[in-house]
């Protein structure tokens, strides 16, 4: 194999395994891979291959490794004596993939990393209520806050819970939040 051809199987490794590992396509298998990449690689050198480039993306991925970091560590890892070690090849394929998929990847692993849906869109308005009741001895209220919030996970179609807040709600949530930009300045002024 040339050693473009060893550049692009690698790349398609990586890219293989950031497929399964971090945008959740389970159909991407190690089968698949040694199939259409490495036929000519026996099924245990294979998958220490496999092994060994999943684990360095693991590392350069958690700790969202910049230019900088990244070079040092290929470099140690070059270094590295024995079987655990990397070939420059090798270094210059991850090092080409990390920087065209930093944000996708790190992008994935936000994403997966909520549980709950998160905050899409806010719409809201004031209004007058008509009354505060029904029948004939109903009096008219005063204003009111109307809130439409969107809720959900990238991946999903929004659902959206409506509130409505009068005004000494709407003063009660304006007072939580100033303690809480209080407490946020009061940690950010300490460190």
């Amino acid at each position: 194999m040339s050693d473009i051809d060893t550049a692009k199987s690698l790349t398609g490794l990586l890219n293989g395994i950031a497929q399964k590992a971090y945008h959740n396509h389970g159909e991407v298998t190690e089968d698949l891979l040694r199939t259409e990449l490495y036929p000519d690689l026996s099924p245990e050198d294979f998958h220490a291959l496999h092994d060994k480039m999943r684990g360095l993306l693991k590392s350069i991925a958690m700790a969202d490794m910049d230019p900088g970091q990244l070079e040092a560590f290929l470099t140690a890892q070059m270094k590295r004596q024995g079987g655990g070690g990397m070939s420059e090849g090798q270094a210059s394929a991850l090092s080409r993939f990390w920087r065209s998929q930093r944000a996708r990847v790190r992008e994935s692993l936000l994403a997966q990393s909520r549980w709950e849906p998160g905050l899409r869109g806010l719409a809201w308005r004031v209004d007058l209520q008509t009354s505060s009741g029904r029948g004939p001895e109903a009096a008219p209220g005063g204003p009111v806050a109307l809130l439409e919030l969107e809720l959900g996970r990238p991946s999903q179609v929004s659902e959206y819970v409506c509130l409505e807040c009068d005004e000494v709600t709407v003063n009660q949530v304006l007072k939580k939040m100033a303690d809480i930009q209080r407490s946020i300045d009061t940690v950010v002024h300490r460190s």
